[in-house]
């Protein structure tokens, strides 16, 4: 701001001002230390904008319903999730505020090159795994390191957090987060030098009576190529946009990982109690079926395809020579209800 030059005369009167009490030094002193003025500082720097932590708040608000569903379904108890707080700071600030021993998840986050963390509390952790080992969800008060197999109860829960999460993020931007290691000890996490900053967002889930902190821990430099893409009204385009053209490759995407059991049916007989009785080794069971037919193949408890039995590199395996379709499956085909039946 350039100063303001007075002339004698102006100068004149307010010395006389002064002198007479019309003027008061005081006041004029005062409202110039209310000026607002706010603190810098340069070891901290700002990364995220209001504007962007808004957006990210409302995507981890989404992840944080989503994880009250899939936990109540796990731990088959009420669960309640919330998001505490959003906020940026120093990555050696996030590592003192930690207890040790504590559960800690190493994240990869692709297509990023560089590691996330999520952090989860220690009485939070005991409480879940004892939900899920059959207890009723309580915590001691005793922490103490995880064994081999209370690390893989922890390694499950957290790799379906993290499948949330990337629904979650999908609203905004694709990213992929993978599960690398289990840590107890947050010294020996060192995902980024100790004075870059990091996005720290903590949720707050209750399981039961016991109530914990989960908090997820991101490097600036990760989030610096999608930083054009975190606004509040990115967001809600976003999720407007793709609320409907989405839905369809999400139901696919988890289609895809589901597990269905199929069987291949070398034939059928009928034994009465009396005869499974004396049934020994060497013994031949005679089957309905002749060694040239067509074997069922079953996925779940529906008879999908025929095959014929012979080996592939060793092992026992079956070549599919007829695909059996149903009118569920017909029914979307061209042609009608039951589709032209040219297959």
């Amino acid at each position: 701001m350039s100063p303001t030059v007075m002339s004698q005369s102006e100068i004149d009167s307010l010395l006389a001002a002064m002198s007479s009490g019309d003027v008061d030094v005081d006041t004029i002193a005062l409202e110039s230390d209310d000026r607002k003025i706010k603190s810098y500082d340069f070891r901290r720097p700002d990364k995220f904008s209001k504007d962007q932590l808004r957006a990210i708040q409302m995507i981890h608000e989404s992840f944080a319903r989503q994880v009250t569903t899939a936990m109540s379904t796990m731990v088959r108890s009420m669960v309640s999730a919330e998001i505490a707080t959003v906020d940026q700071l120093a990555y050696d600030e996030f590592l003192r505020s930690m207890i040790q021993p504590t559960v800690i998840g190493i994240l990869e986050m692709y297509p990023f090159s560089g590691n996330a963390l999520i952090e989860i509390k220690p009485n939070l952790v005991f409480a879940i795994i004892d939900r899920m080992l059959g207890g009723r969800g309580e915590f001691t008060g005793k922490i103490r390191e995880l064994t081999d197999i209370e690390r893989t109860v922890v390694e499950r829960v957290i790799m379906r957090m993290l499948e949330l999460l990337e629904e979650a993020w999908s609203t905004v931007v694709d990213v992929r987060f993978r599960y690398e290691n289990l840590e107890t000890n947050p010294f020996f996490v060192q995902i980024c030098p100790a004075t870059d900053m990091v996005l720290l967002v903590i949720m707050k889930l209750k399981v039961g009576d016991v109530e914990g902190m989960i908090s997820i821990c991101i490097p600036y430099f990760l989030m610096e190529p999608i930083m054009d893409k975190l606004s509040s009204q990115q967001w809600f385009a976003s999720t407007g946009r793709r609320s409907d053209e989405g839905a369809g490759e999400l139901v696919r995407r988890h289609l895809d990982r589901v597990r269905v059991p199929v069987a291949l049916e070398l034939g059928h007989t009928v034994l009465s109690v009396s005869d499974i009785l004396q049934v020994s080794v060497g013994d031949v069971i005679k089957l309905d079926d002749k060694v040239g037919d067509l074997l069922d193949v079953r996925v779940g408890n529906t008879v999908k395809f025929r095959a014929v039995p012979g080996t592939s590199n060793g092992n026992f395996a079956a070549e599919i020579s007829e695909v059996i379709r149903n009118e569920d499956d017909m029914a979307g085909l061209p042609g009608g209800e039951g589709g032209s039946g040219d297959d």
